[in-house]
């Protein structure tokens, strides 16, 4: 286990900064050049391209620059993390998914992303259950992220308490390949690799990447490669075609959350971070993933006011995840071989009506999920004979399809006022065809319990309209509302199991939580160098998904009504002399509007908090840059409120404030262009709890963050 030397890490950055200060010659704006902040163009928000100002939605962006500038470009919490209403938490666990939610949506997912949907170039990351893997995607190639939270959220369907679309890196008219090295704490490497251009009209963007690290705790070491490569032609001056394919291998070892109390064999969390729980060293908990996934998106254009895009996927993925039940080193193998594909197609149309100017969009969406899924025990973290079915746990197909419609428009009724509307209409079935059945015809009657037949079918349908308007009081200052119903159907995960002992399921009585969902805001350019968003929200949920027990097996069910209510606010502003300011605040109020009771009779409380939520997070960031000499920095400070691990708020991880530092340089010598750069994160060595485990069966619920620790990156491009 490596460690950290603040002295080595003050003496290398000063050392590195001063000899690359003194070793190139960099290319430069105007010094004291002052900058017009800008409202983001978007795609998300209307599925046609448009300035987020004049959009009745709360919708953030995060540019090239946020995402690559002095970060390590693997979790997608990286990015996230900056913008107002989002909670985006790296674990420090390639075994798992960042935990991302939007508004408390998602806060409750343990694997993978649930209550947010996820798109890269409008081709889903998120199955027709509602489960999400933005770990797809390379970060590398993106260009900028979209966040779309609130009522509009509904017109992509199940589990859209949010969007989160990636866009790909549009290829430069000039080819250009380049490289990235990375190194930080605890043996992390990193190196990308990336081609991209134009041959005789074919765009291409091409990027590989490998990653190491031994990871901060024990039993923390991952490796993961990754491969990106788009293509895009003009079939005529009307018909544009892109295809888009992304692959990785993954290996990583899962160290698990850590307790509260602390034995000598079960150190805390608040003990000592580096330890992990006995139970992750004796059952080897690990996960094997390989994912590869296909997109084509076709635009045709019919005339100025007529287009159509139709945009299809197919692809794979196979995981292999071990998990541990105890102590003693018995645990659970599970393995799931899926097969997806689906497509979207939709129609743009603008014009006017009674002379006023109109847009208007109606498409519709089908997609298609089969898992071939087994839960096998295993001893030591060695998976036991499957042809013994005493040994099997499930062998069954877990399939989910969507088939959705949905029309979208936009009307200028007045000089000054836009009113915006949609509706969609989301139908997903889930089925389980249980394949033990046939395999236990001949087993002993012992264990025939345990096999009953589990196959089963259910459907899912609703109707999610929205409506919104936006009032342009001065050319500067824009006022909105909307409202909204929301649907989020429960995903195979969590109608897995009936029973929390044997294991027996599905558990396909579970119903869709709905929602009503109200916004206002205000988008205001307070100068030409300042731009500040607000917004004000309500939430309020019935039938509320939870789990209410795990032991060993977890169990979910319907609980009543849930209240979400809060604020939201961005500011960002350009000074004199390149000094610049970024700040977002988050207040949200979470908490289960009516009591239940859970398996083991205990009673969550109305009025208590909904585990995985931070009732406040505010991030801050200041920046400069000298462009004389190529330099860029940056300092980030971090403050997250407590957070409630579980429905009957037993505990809580403790508030934290954090601070980051970036500084680098840019270069162009002739068709060169050099950068390096170098990220302290956790500055002041704080020990906090990262992330928590929501709910989690052993009461491990704390994922301890990582102490401090650097990143050095330095990467070469050349244009030919």
């Amino acid at each position: 286990m490596s460690s950290n030397h603040p002295h080595k890490i003050k003496l290398l950055s000063i050392a590195v900064l001063s000899a690359l200060s003194a070793s190139y010659h960099a290319v430069a704006d105007e010094a004291n050049q002052k900058s017009i902040v800008a409202a983001p163009v978007v795609v998300t928000a209307t599925r046609v391209e448009q300035n987020s100002f004049d959009l009745p939605v709360a919708i953030d962006t995060v540019d090239i620059h946020d995402i690559q500038a002095g970060q390590l470009q693997m979790q997608l919490s990286e990015s996230l993390i900056r913008l107002p209403g989002i909670t985006a938490q790296n674990r420090n666990n390639q075994a798992q998914d960042p935990q991302i939610s939007t508004r408390g949506f998602g806060a409750r997912s343990s694997f993978g992303v649930r209550g947010v949907r996820v798109y890269v170039d409008g081709i889903p990351l998120s199955m027709p259950d509602g489960q999400g893997q933005p770990g797809v995607v390379d970060l590398s190639a993106i260009r900028s992220v979209e966040v779309m939270r609130g009522p509009f959220s509904a017109l992509y369907g199940n589990s859209s308490g949010g969007v989160i679309q990636m866009l790909t890196e549009n290829a430069p008219k000039t080819p250009e390949v380049g490289a990235t090295v990375m190194f930080g704490s605890e043996n992390t490497k990193r190196q990308v690799l990336n081609a991209t251009g134009n041959l005789e009209g074919l765009d291409y963007l091409l990027n590989v990447s490998n990653y190491d690290t031994d990871g901060y705790r024990q039993h923390n070491s991952a490796n993961k490669q990754q491969a990106t490569a788009k293509f895009k032609v003009n079939l005529t001056e009307d018909t544009r075609i892109t295809a888009l394919v992304n692959w990785f291998d993954q290996k990583a070892e899962d160290p698990n959350g850590l307790p509260r109390v602390a034995t000598k064999t079960d150190p805390s969390a608040f003990d000592d971070p580096e330890k992990v729980v006995i139970s992750s060293i004796l059952s080897n908990t690990r996960v094997y993933r390989q994912h590869t996934q296909a997109g084509f998106n076709i635009e045709h254009d019919f005339n100025p006011n007529n287009s159509i895009h139709i945009v299809s996927y197919v692809g794979t993925r196979e995981n292999e995840q071990y998990l541990a039940l105890n102590s003693t080193g018995s645990g659970r193998a599970s393995i799931i071989s899926r097969d997806f594909w689906g497509t979207d197609i939709h129609w743009n149309n603008k014009g006017e009506l009674f002379n006023r100017p109109y847009s208007f969009s109606a498409g519709m969406t089908y997609g298609k999920m089969n898992d071939a899924r087994q839960d096998i025990a295993t001893t030591n973290g060695v998976m036991l004979p499957a042809s013994i079915l005493a040994n099997v746990n499930r062998n069954e197909d877990n399939i989910s399809t969507n088939f959705d419609q949905y029309i979208q428009a936009q009307w200028s009724a007045l000089d000054n006022v836009d009113l915006h509307a949609g509706v969609r209409r989301t139908k997903v079935w889930l089925e389980v065809k249980d394949n033990l059945v046939d395999l236990s015809k001949d087993f002993t009657k012992t264990f025939n319990y345990k096999y009953r037949d589990g196959s089963g079918r259910v459907t899912h349908e609703k109707t999610t309209p929205v409506i919104g308007a936006v009032w342009k009081v001065t050319p500067a200052t824009n006022l909105y509302a909307n409202y909204g119903k929301g649907f989020e159907t429960p995903t195979f995960i969590e109608v897995a199991y009936s029973d929390p002992v044997l294991g027996t399921g599905p558990n396909l009585g579970i119903k869709p939580s709905t929602s009503d969902n109200y916004e206002i805001g205000v988008k205001s350019f307070i100068t030409d160098n300042t731009r500040t968003n607000v917004s004000i929200f309500k939430t309020d949920t019935d039938k509320e998904i939870v789990a209410i027990s795990g032991n060993p097996y977890a169990v979910y069910k319907n609980a009543g009504k849930t209240k979400r209510k809060g604020i939201e606010a961005s500011i960002e502003t350009r000074f004199d002399n390149n000094i610049g300011l970024y700040a977002s605040y988050t207040l949200l109020d979470a908490k289960f509007d009516d009591s239940f009771t859970t398996i083991n009779n205990k009673v969550v409380d109305s009025g208590n908090y909904i585990p995985g939520t931070y009732r406040t997070q505010l991030y801050g960031e200041i920046s400069w840059k000298l462009p004389s000499i190529g330099f860029f920095t940056a300092f980030e400070g971090r403050h997250n409120s407590k957070v409630y691990v579980d429905d009957r708020n037993t505990d809580a991880a403790p508030s934290y404030t954090v601070f980051n530092l970036r500084a680098g340089f840019q270069q162009e010598l002739a068709n060169w262009r050099l950068s390096e750069y170098l990220r302290v994160e956790n500055m002041f060595d704080k020990e906090y709890i990262g992330s928590v485990r929501v709910n989690d069966t052993n009461s491990r619920f704390f994922e301890p963050a990582q102490n401090r620790n650097y990143l050095l990156g330095l990467s070469a491009s050349y244009k030919f």
